[in-house]
């Protein structure tokens, strides 16, 4: 595959420090006495280059967690840094070169389905100036190629596979190379083949660029690519057993 251009670093050096640092985070939601505790005392590091997944039972604050990560929540309590940046207080400058070095993939794959494979992927290189005087159709399109859709590229979701759309997602969230990808139930739509094969693809390129996964899953399946395994329960975290 083609090497594509450097996205841009949030610091001049390479640092040891934990990509995603996470010490003493509580979250609640609702107000008054309708207030809830969803998160308790968590804490945790995870290095460049790691692959984590995180299991658990629904509604124990795994979806929570992640989009606290993803700066897709404010931070209340605690401290969350993510590549050295403070994410409590932050601002929305700082929030917005954050969430550019982030790569996310849901459940649903969250395609627009009115784009072809490659104009959806192509909008995740739009949102970069680094990339705008490049040719970025041959960019979208050496991805799509090295997640095996060479050949769908000009495809629209409606005529893809459940598999071939996460795929899709895949290169849309790691085209622009990021230092980290936040998946949450990418395999759980999909069949036992498709699901690992989807998974295997996102543990190829994260190794190739030195990207960080963190994927949240109750698919016992695919544990075996994880570096380490953390589990939730009831808002807390801890080392799976």
């Amino acid at each position: 595959m083609t090497t594509l251009a450097p996205s841009i670093q949030l610091t001049k050096e390479k640092s040891t420090e934990p990509v995603i640092r996470i010490q003493h985070l509580d979250h609640y939601f609702g107000k008054g006495d309708l207030r809830k505790q969803a998160l308790y005392d968590i804490n945790l590091d995870i290095q460049a280059g790691e692959i984590v997944i995180m299991t658990g039972p629904s509604g124990s604050g795994k979806t929570t967690l992640l989009s606290l990560m993803g700066g897709l929540r404010t931070i209340q309590e605690g401290s969350l840094s993510i590549l050295g940046q403070e994410m409590r207080d932050i601002s929305k400058g700082k929030m917005l070169e954050v969430r550019r070095q982030i790569g996310y993939i849901f459940q649903a794959h969250n395609l627009l389905t009115f784009l072809t494979a490659k104009q959806n992927v192509r909008m995740s290189l739009e949102l970069h100036d680094e990339y705008l005087a490049q040719d970025i159709d041959k960019i979208a399109v050496q991805m799509l190629e090295s997640v095996g859709l060479g050949d769908r590229v000009n495809y629209y979701p409606d005529n893809l596979s459940g598999g071939q759309k996460q795929r899709v997602a895949i290169a849309r969230a790691l085209v622009s190379r990021p230092k980290i990808v936040l998946a949450d139930e990418p395999t759980a739509a999909l069949d036992k083949q498709s699901g690992r094969d989807v998974v295997e693809v996102m543990q190829r390129l994260a190794k190739e660029q030195d990207c960080t996964i963190l994927l949240v899953t109750h698919d016992n399946r695919i544990l075996d690519i994880a570096d380490r395994l953390i589990y939730m329960e009831d808002g807390h975290l801890s080392d799976a057993e």
